[in-house]
């Protein structure tokens, strides 16, 4: 695992590009006067870590390290940092869909926020990885392997609902009307119920419409999540596991968001230049505390900017 040296400093590696990673939490909603996700984000605000990455030919600064396997070969490694940037995103359907469109930019446009005096310069080229955290229930952290295009039926934080979306017949018979496990405890965890239309037809499609024609209904990261959970676990990290449902509101909205919008910043013959991935935390201390989560991102960042496997 690559070595973190310290965090909250300048960068003293001039001549090699550091890794640019965003890492967004979720604003107030609900009974959540702070949200626990951003509880969990906001201390790596304009934090620099450094860690030891293979060099890749490069020499500079580097060490020696036997292998295994054979004592004559030697790994050569250079010291790279990773800056990362954290955004509070509100729980809207408005803000994400105004949001995370400016994330892919070159360079990217982050909003105003309070920290925004004081938060890293976008880098020209993009960001490298951008994570989003957001809470659910009780129980262990959640990877999400797949952002949902439609189904978002519960209001958000300021009582407004997701767009509705013209689809065609085929589109409109695709599917469950039936929410998911997932949403049913998203449901129940926020005490939604919804009220279907009076005359008994299908209530309307909610999702994303008019910008996402093209996009499937299903987007998944292109990051390989069973790995990545099986690093954290043997990293210490054991309260953890894979996800297909991330619960049809605002976190599987802003996820699928975030990953059509990384393709559409990307030729469609090329893999998305910026990786993107959604975890979902528990509430604080059922079972993890706040510092608990905050390391476990920590973690995942570092092998995901480091490790060739990702």
């Amino acid at each position: 695992m690559p070595v973190v040296n310290g965090a909250h400093v300048e960068s003293s590696v001039s001549d090699v590009r550091p890794y640019h990673v965003l890492v967004t939490g979720f604003g107030p909603f609900s009974r959540y006067a702070v949200n626990p996700s951003w509880l969990a984000v906001k201390p790596l605000h304009n934090t620099v870590l450094h860690v030891d990455v293979p060099a890749d030919g490069m020499t500079r600064d580097h060490r020696t390290v036997p292998t295994e396997l054979n004592t004559d070969t030697t790994l050569i490694f250079t010291p790279r940092n990773i800056h990362i940037t954290t955004l509070k995103v509100p729980v809207t359907y408005e803000d994400v869909l105004s949001v995370v469109p400016g994330l892919y930019t070159r360079p990217p446009v982050l909003p105003s926020t309070e920290d925004s005096c004081s938060a890293l310069s976008p880098p020209p080229d993009g960001y490298d990885l951008i994570l989003h955290v957001g809470v659910a229930g009780r129980g262990p952290l959640r990877m999400e392997r797949v952002g949902h295009k439609f189904g978002y039926n519960m209001k958000d934080a300021k009582g407004c609902h997701a767009p509705i979306v013209r689809v065609t017949r085929e589109e409109a018979s695709r599917g469950s009307s039936e929410p998911s496990e997932a949403e049913r405890m998203e449901r129940a965890r926020l005490g939604y119920v919804i009220e279907g239309p009076i005359d008994g037809s299908e209530p309307p499609k909610r999702g994303f419409g008019k910008g996402y024609e093209s996009f499937p209904e299903e987007i998944y990261t292109d990051v390989d999540v069973e790995k990545l959970v099986h690093h954290l676990k043997g990293s210490g990290v054991e309260q953890i596991y894979s996800s297909l449902d991330a619960g049809h509101y605002l976190c599987d909205f802003i996820y699928y968001c975030s990953l059509a919008e990384s393709r559409r910043s990307t030729p469609k013959t090329d893999k998305p230049t910026t990786k993107v991935l959604f975890l979902h935390c528990p509430p604080v201390d059922q079972p993890l505390g706040t510092e608990e989560v905050t390391e476990a991102i920590k973690k995942s960042i570092i092998w995901l900017c480091t490790s060739p496997a990702s």
